[in-house]
């Protein structure tokens, strides 16, 4: 076991890194107390530190500079909701863009609409690909042998700018890490500029958003920034366990200027679609934007600082509460 990840596995248990929640920190017990019956791979790639183990309860886990990134038990929550909440408020969406993503989970939702035709994937570190083939094929990395894919490791914000991507995606998914080491870039206006540009008439944008609970200034910042080149802005979260507090968000960003363009589904799955799904449904598509009191005043706070500059218009309102809202048309 190398001398990073020394300090982080401790009488059998993995502990993470305080990387952006100071004073708090995930822990999970692995599968032994001897590391290496548990540990299947520890390295240093180009970019980061990859590390993979068994835990006790959360099955095979992948942690990348000692932050967890995902667990078998756990995964379909972030994965199935950063895809299918931009995928489902599209009505046709074909050509799709993937930021990030190595462990294949988003590339595996992707894969599910057969109303796709081009799956580009930008993926900066091909260790990331290599290990999830390796550890995580009956899980997330099933469906890197699609025939719509284009695997590129590539840095994400040069490959948007290239001219032949320009106009070009109906969705694009930014499924980054932590805004720290190669991650960083994909948090700054000019990115979100760029993402923008890539974008065909119409298109959506689902990208990583962090923790309520522990980064409501970046989320704020990042908010008014877009509220600057996007009609449509629009902030949504959901649960998984073994991520800070619990809580995920994202950010979605749209080009339809339509009231409720994100917020409503456009389409909603099919029976033998939704039969595979853990967590999405089209019920909590809606309920994903309803916001705890304290962060839906920050993203107000947030949009306020944006109000009055160009381009921008009235925030959507959230969709009027029903008991058995109506299911839009399926189409998967």
């Amino acid at each position: 076991m190398s001398g990073y990840y020394k300090k982080s596995v401790q009488n059998g248990w993995f502990s993470e890194s305080e990387v952006m929640w100071p004073g708090q920190k995930m822990s999970l017990q692995m599968a032994s107390e001897i590391p290496k019956e548990c540990i299947l791979y520890e390295a240093k790639s180009d970019f980061q530190e990859v590390l993979v183990f068994k835990s006790k309860t959360y099955g095979t886990v992948l942690v990348l500079d000692g932050v967890i990134q995902l667990t078998e038990r756990d995964e379909f929550a972030y994965q199935e909701m950063i895809v299918h909440l931009p995928m489902f408020a599209h009505p046709n969406p074909r050509r799709v863009l993937i930021v990030g993503g190595g462990d294949g989970g988003v590339l595996r939702e992707v894969a599910r609409h057969d109303c796709v035709t081009l799956i580009d994937m930008c993926e900066i570190d091909p260790v990331v690909c290599d290990v999830a083939k390796k550890f995580f094929s009956d899980s997330t990395a099933t469906s890197f042998g699609d025939a719509r894919l284009n695997l590129v490791h590539d840095d994400a914000a040069k490959f948007v700018k290239q001219e032949e991507n320009l106009k070009k995606y109906d969705v694009i998914i930014v499924d980054s890490s932590d805004p720290v080491g190669p991650a960083e870039t994909l948090f700054q206006p000019v990115f979100y500029e760029s993402l923008k540009g890539a974008l065909a008439p119409g298109g959506v944008v689902c990208c990583q958003g962090e923790c309520m609970w522990l980064h409501l200034e970046l989320i704020g910042n990042v908010l008014t920034a877009c509220c600057d080149l996007f009609p449509t802005v629009e902030y949504a979260y959901t649960t998984v366990p073994t991520y800070p507090s619990g809580q995920i968000g994202f950010f979605l960003l749209s080009l339809d200027d339509r009231t409720n363009a994100c917020r409503l589904p456009s389409r909603a799955p099919a029976k033998d679609f939704q039969a595979k799904l853990k967590y999405y449904n089209h019920q909590l598509h809606r309920a994903a934007f309803h916001l705890p009191e304290f962060a839906e005043k920050a993203v107000d706070e947030a949009r306020a600082k944006a109000a009055g500059r160009p381009g921008q218009k009235t925030p959507s309102p959230p969709p009027a509460a029903a008991s058995s809202p109506k299911a839009p048309p399926q189409q998967e």
